[in-house]
């Protein structure tokens, strides 16, 4: 499509991930929005699991911390904010508020537990990559419009380099999924594939943006 006359005030610069200064974020692959019985499902996760897994090993082979954001919701409130807009969902300690199988978390790996739909949001996120010394983020999972949004959004506040692995991503809809990589591309961080995640890792390639399609997609 013809970029609008704003988005097009674009400053576009390539970025090299250190590792000793990268993050990945996978937010919300959790049983309530993949697995069959879960509360909220997605369809179609499975389609996610190559590229989420291609660039969690690459991550663990380069020494990159991987950080599991999980939303997480009490019981017995009077008034959980997130469900005044969503049917409720990942009750804390739940079996729909774990992160799934299929991506094979591991006990030492790091976990956020958060109760909107940003993963910085009053959790201590942001503080602890700051302890990390954590300058850049590599931001996936479920769902692209809401919560991977949103907390690219904030990472963004919070001056990070934000990277988005567009195939490793799902949205509630094609238009919402375009929508949202073409802002986030244009407003807040770097749209591009997984397996050029993977050769920034491993082999020290920049990253730039992916280039964007007539048809509201995006294409290598």
């Amino acid at each position: 499509m013809t970029i609008d006359p704003f988005s097009a005030h674009r400053s576009e610069s390539a970025i090299a991930l250190d590792p000793a200064q990268t993050a990945v974020l996978v937010v919300d692959m959790l049983n309530d929005f993949c697995k069959p019985g879960g509360a909220m499902v997605l369809p179609g996760y499975e389609t996610l699991m190559d590229p989420q897994r291609s660039v969690i090993a690459a991550a663990r082979e380069a020494g990159v911390p991987v950080i599991w954001v999980i939303d997480s919701h009490r019981t017995g409130l009077r008034r959980d904010r997130e469900f005044l807009k969503r049917t409720p969902h990942c009750a804390e300690g739940s079996w729909g508020a774990q992160v799934i199988d299929d991506l094979a978390p591991q006990d030492d790996d790091l976990r956020v537990y958060k109760h909107r739909y940003s993963g910085f949001f009053q959790t201590d996120l942001d503080l602890t990559l700051k302890d990390m010394e954590i300058t850049q983020l590599v931001i996936f999972g479920v769902v692209t419009n809401i919560c991977v949004r949103s907390t690219v959004h904030d990472a963004f506040f919070n001056g990070y380099q934000v990277v988005v692995p567009q195939d490793a991503c799902a949205a509630t809809s094609p238009r919402e999924q375009a929508s949202s990589l073409y802002d986030i591309a244009t407003h807040f961080g770097l749209v591009v594939a997984s397996a050029d995640v993977v050769e920034a890792l491993t082999a020290q390639r920049q990253l730039t943006n992916m280039a964007i399609g007539s048809d509201l997609e995006f294409v290598s």
